[in-house]
């Protein structure tokens, strides 16, 4: 019981209604403020994605030009003559020497690295262990050399990068170092190293977070994709980037910069990056989404509220119309459902409303007043038809009366010896018998043909003229139901109007032949052929019928044509093909009709 009801339920109008309602105004304006959230995510990270490239670009082009400057002093240093002199050999194994080099390499470091831009400047010997007391003054061990550090300066005539974490007793920020191999001016021979100290002072002034962005890192990485400096608190500094993704995509070099959407530890964040053009590094950029969005946000909480306030409109809009709209069309339903069950004797409602639902109730009631008078129509058509069944039933006296008649004739005839009449009048007799058909429209293809053959002989007896025609048709296609007098007006066209000026050379072929669930009747003469006129008319729908001796020879092919397409559709019209002196070639095509259409009238 409960199936129907939910059933009726979901597919009554006011239901469709508010679904409808529902589907065009709130999924819509879903969409579009889903839509609008995205678009507007997707421009501010697009826009933070623009201005951190940009601002990294600038940062890039600072600190090249820092580092290239940076280059130039440490030169400008190893080109001094008196540190080529110093070091040029080791001091002779004394105090007094081994005091006076360490003077001497102290004062000129310092004279001359104060206009350096650095944290600080360290000169090595190229080999430490002979300058014991020079190396303990700046603080470094005799035994650096052994450091990988050291060794990898040495092998190498391009300049290095060492990354020094911080050391209980010595510095507690990280130091990145700009490590430098340098040779005698003019042997070429390794002299020492010069190590330039970088700060975090010195690095922050290229690369810092940008306004309003409190989270904001700013990273220095290496090509190992080691963080080399953390523009906050230093927690990265040392350790390799925490999305392996963006490090791999940062390192394949294919493009010079670009962005990500990283997740670290379950946050977000838009990575940036700008590649150095001198050095295999990167500078990157990583924002946290939520302070992108956090705007969003607050016009999320906003697109809340006017959603809750718009869905109340709605609702009272729902009711207004379920109120004044669908209720008064359901009471109208309710109507209906009588006058459907037969009780036309309910009372016919009214509504005094201009609208189309007073329109709805005003039509219903001149509905039932229509339906009553066609009621009462059609019992008197009803009457009016028993009357001309009767009529009908005796005015068949009339064709068997004249059947008798003209079989009375063709007795006669033939006791008196005069047997071209009695064929004629027998002829007459079939051809009439048949036309008739009981008052039946629809005959068999046999009887068609017979008629045919009926109206031959009358005409042959009237023009004394032999008419040579030809029938070829299988006895199994005599038994199919045919629309009655469809062959004859043809066989009369032909015979009439394209053979008759040449009864000896004129011949007719009627052939048949079923195609499928088609029974297709093909009639051939080799007569003069129909005129273009009279098949433009027919083609065109023109009535043919006229004065004129065209007019006059579409008549039957009209007809046939007209009850074809009556009957059938335009698919079984009649196909002419013909030319002038070449004969004609009529075809037709005709449904097979189940045996049950020889009872229809």
């Amino acid at each position: 019981m409960n199936s129907p009801v939910s059933l009726r339920l979901a597919s009554s109008f006011r239901n469709r209604m508010i679904l409808i309602f529902f589907m065009i105004i709130i999924v819509p304006f879903l969409l579009f403020a889903y839509y609008a959230h995205i678009k507007a995510i997707e421009g501010i990270s697009n826009a933070n994605m623009t201005a951190s490239i940009n601002y990294l670009r600038q940062s890039r082009g600072n600190f090249e030009s820092y580092l290239e400057a940076l280059n130039d002093q440490v030169n400008g240093l190893i080109g001094n003559k008196q540190l080529q002199r110093l070091l040029g050999e080791p001091p002779p194994a004394n105090a007094a020497s081994e005091d006076a080099f360490t003077l001497n390499m102290v004062s000129l470091i310092y004279q001359k690295t104060s206009t350096i831009d650095a944290f600080r400047i360290h000169v090595y010997p190229i080999d430490p262990s002979k300058y014991t007391d020079y190396m303990s003054t700046i603080g470094e061990p005799d035994h650096v050399q052994d450091e990988p550090w050291f060794q990898k300066s040495i092998g190498t005539v391009s300049p290095t990068w060492r990354l020094s974490m911080p050391e209980k007793g010595k510095f507690q920020r990280p130091l990145l170092t700009y490590i430098k191999r340098f040779s005698g001016l003019y042997d070429q021979a390794p002299r020492g190293i010069i190590a330039t100290d970088l700060s975090e002072d010195q690095l922050k002034r290229f690369f810092s977070s940008g306004r309003g962005m409190s989270k904001q890192k700013v990273l220095l990485l290496d090509e190992k994709g080691t963080v080399v400096y953390d523009s906050q608190t230093n927690e990265w500094t040392g350790r390799p980037f925490p999305s392996e993704p963006f490090t791999r995509h940062v390192s394949d070099g294919s493009q010079g910069s670009g962005s990500q959407t990283v997740t670290i530890n379950g946050s977000k964040y838009l990575a940036t990056y700008v590649r150095m053009d001198s050095y295999p590094w990167a500078i990157a950029s990583l924002t946290p989404l939520n302070e992108l969005t956090g705007a969003i946000a607050e016009i999320n909480r906003l697109l809340v509220i006017f959603l809750v306030i718009y869905l109340i409109c709605c609702i009272g809009v729902v009711l207004y119309i379920t109120a004044y709209f669908t209720q008064p069309i359901a009471r109208l339903v309710r109507y209906m459902r009588r006058l459907e069950a037969g009780n036309l004797q309910q009372l016919i409602p009214t509504s005094t409303r201009q609208d189309e639902v007073g329109w709805l109730y005003r039509g219903y009631g001149s509905l039932i007043r229509r339906i009553e008078g066609l009621i009462e129509e059609g019992a008197r058509a009803e009457r009016q038809k028993k009357e001309l069944e009767f009529q009908v039933l005796s005015h068949q006296i009339n064709p068997h009366f004249l059947y008798n008649t003209l079989e009375s004739i063709r007795w006669k005839a033939e006791n008196h010896g005069r047997s071209e009449i009695s064929e004629m009048v027998s002829a007459l007799g079939n051809l009439l018998r048949l036309s008739l058909n009981q008052g039946k429209e629809v005959t068999t293809l046999g009887r068609e043909i017979e008629q045919v053959k009926a109206y031959v002989q009358i005409e042959q007896a009237r023009m004394r003229q032999a008419i040579r025609i030809l029938y070829s048709v299988d006895n199994e296609l005599k038994d199919i139901p045919f629309l009655r007098l469809l062959l004859q007006p043809l066989v009369e066209n032909a015979i009439q109007h394209s053979i008759r000026d040449n009864f000896e050379q004129g011949k007719i072929l009627l052939s048949a032949r079923q195609e499928g669930n088609e029974l297709v009747v093909d009639l051939v003469d080799n007569g003069s052929g129909i005129p273009v006129e009279v098949l433009e008319k027919l083609e065109q729908g023109a009535n043919p019928h006229g004065k004129s001796a065209e007019g006059a020879k579409g008549v039957g092919l009209r007809n046939v044509n007209d009850r074809l397409k009556l009957y059938f559709g335009d698919n079984c019209k009649l196909s002419i093909e013909t030319s002038p002196g070449q004969g004609t070639r009529i075809t037709l095509r005709h449904p097979i009709l189940g045996e049950d259409a020889l009872g229809k009238s």
